[in-house]
């Protein structure tokens, strides 16, 4: 295998040194007995899933791939994340079984302040941390994806950044979910001239099919590229972002931007019936309410249970882990978290037992309703030689703060939104958090974004989704079809209904539970909304570890699509290589 210097020294030649490489990988793999058959990528985008085949065909393996098709993402849809934002990358390494979750999520300005959000009476002022550059965090992706491609790729990140390049720079046509994203943003997009320049027309939403084109953040993309994560954190870019936050009434400083670190975790794991479940730590409260949730239900079986029985009890281990997540959850490198009590079997056995069949457990105060379930984006990726990627990435609410730096192109999220404002307050997704999760200089706010692996000796599933406080409970319900042995067309596709403990109300997908059962689970105590359309965009990979053979799906809730690779000819590897080129503009306009 070349070392990672001869590749970096080569990074300005032509990819034909590549293909060698690639004649050897594709031999071992087809030589090789317990690894899958196929590559696999599922995204919320096709020209993202088409990013991440371009990359695997050109020798890339699945982080190559992650960093293509995230920075993809952050192209053809602004609204879910981006350059601006940050995330979580679950990964996997074959070569030595190595987990480790990339934590790219965003830091609160060190200027922030647990007040920042509050008037003068100590209320939480509307909107203040959600449009506007005042409810950005300091984004963590260019960081991440640098990191992955230094540290797991064999590429150079001039190769894994060149569809995004193109896709910035040549444009892709406007589809039916951007319309409706920039439509309930539609307000906060005009308020702010570079967002409204940049993502709109004339002050309107773009007509279906125009082809969106972003300069701008090619050429970011692009000093990237050439630069890494250096690019956007130091110099004319992290100048230029600095100074249109500030302008506009934000608090960054270009200490903000070179401070900022990519921190690797040791993930969550739990073992629920024969399977080993990985998924998200701190300051994602995913993984944690997911073991918890498991343990549960390790002390409560699902197993012959009537299928109202089975979304009750369902119901009840969301409310408790939702409980909790608003008790305790917040960046355990700033405060204490109780991670082995919260984690512990004899804990859950014993909130098990406050379970009655008969009777929900009314939670403690009443909440608002939120609107949510419409941002974020996932990927799965997995390739031949058993390497694979789960990854949840965000700007907050759909187009972040709708606030883009101008010369940039980068649109930045509003994720301070995820802190807690004040103690009990609720944030946009009617999530409450108390001391644990207040704003504080430098710190990472709690997320909900759970991407999860499912492991046993016989399959391995990769998994997660969008959603906001929703992600959760839909990788819950997801993983349990997987372990249930059902196809990976059921977990993505099945009815959702969600529980978090206030608002206390079931959330129910329209058709996902009949009328008989909503009448039982309404004698039973539960209050219901039922919702009046879907949530959620689940993309997931099934690895049968016996035959080798893999097989995809991505949320038909969505425009998204999966793609199987089997062995590619060198030929085929030849005309992909041959479509990831950089394209000229290197200098920021």
């Amino acid at each position: 295998m070349p070392d990672r210097q001869r590749i970096h020294r080569a990074r300005k030649a032509p990819l034909r040194g590549l293909f060698v490489f690639c004649l050897i990988l594709v031999a071992a793999a087809a030589d090789a007995t317990g690894r899958p058959a196929s590559d696999a990528i599922a995204t919320a985008h096709p020209l993202a899933t088409e990013a991440g085949r371009l990359i695997l065909e050109a020798g890339g393996n699945a982080f190559d791939a992650a960093v293509a098709i995230s920075a993809s993402l952050a192209v053809v849809e602004p609204y879910g994340s981006g350059l601006g934002g940050g995330g979580f990358w679950l990964l996997h390494r074959a070569r030595d079984g190595r987990q480790v979750m990339i934590d790219g999520r965003e830091r609160a300005p060190l200027a922030a302040r647990a007040d920042m959000y509050l008037d003068a009476q100590g209320d939480v002022i509307p909107r203040a941390s959600i449009d506007g550059p005042l409810a950005a965090g300091i984004p963590g992706t260019p960081a991440a994806l640098a990191h992955i491609a230094r540290h797991y790729g064999r590429l150079p990140l001039e190769v894994s950044l060149s569809p995004a390049i193109g896709l910035a720079r040549e444009g892709f046509p406007i589809d039916a979910v951007y319309r409706r994203m920039a439509g309930f943003r539609l307000e906060a997009l005009r308020r702010f001239p570079a967002a409204r320049e940049q993502f709109l027309v004339d002050g309107e939403i773009p007509p279906l099919g125009q082809v969106l084109r972003q300069p701008a953040l090619a050429a970011t993309l692009t000093a990237i590229a050439e630069s890494g994560a250096a690019a956007f954190y130091h110099g004319e870019i992290g100048a230029r972002l600095v100074a249109a936050v500030r302008a506009s009434g934000g608090i960054w400083s270009a200490e903000d931007l070179q401070a900022y670190r990519v921190v690797e975790r040791a993930p969550i794991v739990v073992h629920y019936r024969n399977h080993r479940v990985v998924s998200a730590s701190l300051p994602s409260s995913g993984g944690v309410l997911l073991a918890q949730m498991l343990n549960m239900l390790s002390a409560r079986p699902l197993d012959e249970l009537s299928a109202v029985d089975r979304t009750h009890l369902l119901v009840e281990v969301m409310r408790r882990a939702y409980a909790d997540r608003a008790t305790y959850l917040g960046d355990s490198d700033y405060v204490p978290v109780p991670l082995a009590g919260l984690l512990s079997p004899a804990y859950a056995h014993r909130r098990a037992k406050t379970i009655d069949m008969a009777r929900a457990m009314p939670s403690v105060a009443p909440s608002e309703e939120a609107d949510e379930g419409r941002d974020t984006t996932h990927f799965s990726v997995l390739d031949r030689e058993g390497n694979r990627v789960a990854a949840t990435l965000s700007i907050n609410y759909p187009f972040g703060a709708c606030f883009v730096a101008a010369g940039t192109g980068v649109l930045l999220n509003d994720e301070m939104d995820d802190f807690s404002a004040k103690p009990g307050a609720a944030n946009a997704y009617g999530l409450r958090g108390n001391q644990a999760n207040a704003i504080a200089p430098g710190k990472r706010m709690l997320s909900s974004m759970s991407p999860t692996f499912v492991e046993s000796e016989q399959r391995v599933a990769i998994l997660g989704t969008p959603g906001g406080s929703r992600i959760i409970s839909m990788v819950l319900l997801g993983l349990l079809d997987a372990i249930e042995g059902r196809p990976v067309e059921d977990w993505v596709a099945r009815g959702r209904f969600h529980h978090q403990h206030l608002p206390d109300r079931i959330q129910i997908e329209p058709g996902a539970l009949g009328t008989e059962a909503i009448g039982d689970l309404e004698r039973r105590g539960h209050q219901i909304r039922q919702l009046d359309d879907t949530y959620g965009n689940m993309q997931a990979i099934l690895w049968d570890r016996r035959s080798g053979e893999v097989t995809t799906a991505s949320d038909p809730r969505g425009i998204g699509s999966s793609a199987l690779m089997p062995n590619s000819s060198v030929p085929a590897m030849r005309q992909s290589a041959g479509r990831i080129r950089l394209r000229a503009g290197r200098r920021l306009p």
